[in-house]
């Protein structure tokens, strides 16, 4: 009974956050998977406790940090600089394009994606206006870039963070992995916005009365190279055998002990309902490993060679997951299927349900947020508008990643039988 309440559950969650909210009511992923954990502890099938020891703490610390370090960046104005520099200046809509593009991968590749997004995403999108540009391409490439950029490191997204916490990974090993085709996927996103778009960007400037207002952040330049500093060892600390979420705690300590911003300033910045939902997806999954339910379907997939190490099988699985329930769901519900996958499907599994991410527009949260900005903004974008930008750019980029990850000999195409330490 207690396997049966818990696998209903976790079903009734995936299926909520397929839906991405419950009907009639306003709740999120967040809200649905807090539901859920409620749930769990009010019928007796999980304790205070479980919830604890259920919650991969090393990853959540990891991600705490990073949104810390991150936050240090938007407060000093540095990701506002970006965006008006990149704006402000005479350049034509093609260069801007490939600003957008190049600034969006490379910051996406070392800070938190959802304080980003938040901070250039409407100063990006009024300033396209004011230059009298449709600011629909710079969105969808916006969001596409952020995609594309975050999968070259681990921690680049949230999936990726847990996959390196679990298995392990080499920072260096991963970047030397996912690098390249990342960086393909970059060049894909501008080739393919710009294909489309072409001759449809330019338009009359907008009377600037007109314009939303955007809350911007002074640039200061100590406060700024302070936060280049940190990044900067905290990638060396990568480098070192200390585990990645002490280093990273280390400089987000440092960083909160500032004399400019207040810590509660830095402390908000955090996207504290993604930790939330984190945490809740943790102690979810958790209670279907402790039911034995997960050993029951781990028994299952691996007798019928069905557990996703090949690359086919992989990329149907990130693909149909990461727009259906998410990347970072995804995953923690396939690592409590499966506790130990080879490190070599762990590298493949980052990077391809986060290329995955690009094919619509309720693949990733990335997209999400910038929607529901570029709504605010007067530039809504359809589900439409950015399916024929995503879907080449996902199909192009995840058959280069397949292609990379095969030449590389990382994986093979097809499934192989696990082995007994598998």
């Amino acid at each position: 009974m207690h396997a049966a309440i818990v696998l209903l559950v976790l079903i009734l969650t995936y299926a909520g956050m397929v839906a991405g909210r419950i009907p009639r009511l306003q709740v999120d992923r967040t809200g649905i998977a807090l539901l859920a954990v409620i749930a769990l502890l009010v019928t007796g099938q999980m304790t205070l406790d479980d919830f604890g020891s259920n919650v991969d703490m090393p990853t959540l610390a990891l991600l705490f940090a990073m949104m810390i370090i991150s936050a240090q960046f938007a407060e000093s104005g540095f990701i506002d600089l970006c965006a008006r520099e990149f704006t402000s200046r005479g350049h034509g809509n093609t260069v801007l394009l490939a600003l957008t593009v190049a600034i969006a991968g490379g910051l996406a590749a070392v800070l938190a994606n959802d304080i980003l997004i938040i901070t250039i995403a409407p100063l990006l999108l009024v300033g396209a206006r004011a230059r009298g540009f449709d600011p629909r391409p710079f969105a969808i490439a916006l969001a596409a870039a952020t995609n594309a950029g975050s999968a070259a490191t681990l921690i680049g997204n949230p999936q990726n963070m847990l996959l390196g916490s679990v298995g392990r990974l080499g920072f260096t090993k991963f970047t030397l992995i996912c690098f390249v085709p990342a960086m393909f996927a970059l060049v894909t996103v501008f080739v393919v916005v710009w294909l489309q778009w072409r001759g449809r960007m330019d338009g009359d400037p907008a009377d600037p009365a007109q314009l939303p207002v955007v809350n911007s952040h002074p640039f200061d330049r100590n406060q700024a190279i302070k936060g280049g500093v940190a990044l900067l060892a905290l990638l060396l600390l990568f480098l070192t055998s200390l585990p990645r979420e002490l280093g990273a705690l280390m400089i987000a300590a440092l960083l909160l002990a500032n004399r400019k911003i207040t810590s509660r300033t830095m402390i908000a910045a955090v996207d504290w309902p993604l930790l939330l939902l984190t945490a809740c997806l943790f102690a979810i999954t958790g209670e279907l490993n402790q039911s034995g339910v997960a050993a029951h379907l781990m028994a299952f997939f691996g007798a019928h060679n069905l557990l996703p190490n090949g690359l086919v099988p992989l990329t149907i699985f990130s693909v149909v997951t990461s727009n259906a329930i998410g990347s970072l769901p995804a995953a923690m519900l396939l690592l409590q299927i499966w506790p130990l996958p080879p490190a070599h499907v762990l590298y493949g599994l980052a990077l391809l349900s986060t290329l995955a991410g690009n094919l619509l527009l309720s693949g990733s949260l990335t997209n999400v947020l910038i929607a529901e900005r570029a709504e605010r903004m007067g530039a809504p974008l359809t589900f439409r508008d950015y399916a024929r930008a995503g879907v080449p750019i996902a199909v192009i980029s995840l058959a280069f990643a397949i292609f990379w990850l095969w030449a590389t000999q990382t994986l093979s195409l097809l499934p192989t039988p696990l082995t007994v330490d598998q």
